[in-house]
Formats: structure tokens, sequence, C-alpha cells
């Protein structure tokens, strides 16, 4: 098995890094995997000016993995993971459970209390919603038809005190 490093820091080529790996998830649409490269392009446009947080999981030098994250405004150390992915390859293997601890990690050294994370209620989205469930999320909110019609969003949350 083959190492994993974290990094926080972005670098340019990170932007087509996360759209392959939204991409080759088969959960996301289009527009979905547009949305993750623009966060991950206006943090490099904005660097510590914008409110989004990366942490990269790479393997031999190469993005394997990456969760975005951030300070919900206006609450006392609330914070949202907006994404969560890993490559198709590693799947399984314990990879996302890691590299979402250490986004933990990194959130409770900021000073955060409580994490939200947010998932479709569609039957697609069932391992997401067990990997939450797995590690540790509650399931906190359930808004009905929400995306669409028959597609609810469950609101998961985790204190990290």
């Amino acid at each position: 098995m083959k190492t994993i490093t974290y990094r926080q820091e972005i670098r340019p080529t990170d932007p087509d890094a996360i759209a392959e790996i939204v991409r080759g998830s088969g959960f996301f649409s289009a527009a979905e995997e547009a949305l993750a490269r623009e966060l991950a392009e206006e943090r490099l446009e904005q660097g510590e000016q914008s409110s989004y947080r990366f942490l990269f999981a790479e393997e031999d030098g190469r993005v394997v993995g990456y969760t975005c994250y951030g300070l919900i405004p206006a609450t006392a150390g609330s914070y949202d993971l907006y994404w969560i992915a890993v490559t198709q390859s590693l799947r399984g293997q314990e990879t996302g459970k890691r590299l979402l601890q250490k986004t933990e990690e990194i959130i409770r050294d900021l000073g955060g209390r409580n994490i939200y994370a947010e998932t479709s209620s569609r039957p697609q989205y069932a391992p997401t919603r067990h990997f939450y469930e797995k590690c540790g999320y509650l399931p906190e909110a359930f808004l009905k038809d929400f995306y669409s019609p028959g597609d609810s969003k469950i609101i998961y949350s985790k204190p990290l005190i």
C-alpha cells in the first residue's frame, strides 16, 4: 500500500484534479463539478480572504482525494463540510475516513465546535449517508424535496468538542 500524504495549501493544478475526482465519482452533475472547481479557483484567487479551506490527500504527488470546508458565518465555531471526494480506485480503503478525520482535527485546532455535512436522500447517495454515519455523524435535519421533487436534503452533524 502506498503512502498518503496531506497538504492544506492549494496549487494551480488543484482545480483540474478536483474536477477529475468529482467527475470520476459518478455522483455529481456537470454543474456540481463546475462548482467544485469554482471553489478551488476562488481560493487560488483570493488566498486567505476566501472562506473556503481545503485538505488534499496525495499519493506519489497526485491528488487522490480532498475536502473543502469553511467556517459558517456568524457562528461560534460551526463549520460546513462542503465537499469530500476520493478517487474511485481508493474508495472502500479508509482513505475518505482518514481524510475526514484529518479535516476534523484541523477544524478542531481552528476552534471549531461542530461540523455539518449535507447530502441527498436519493438511493444513489446511500453509501454517502452510511459513510457519514460510520464516521460518527448524526442526521439532524431532513428538508423534503429540497433539491428537486423526490430529492430531499439530509443535514448531518458531529460535535468536535
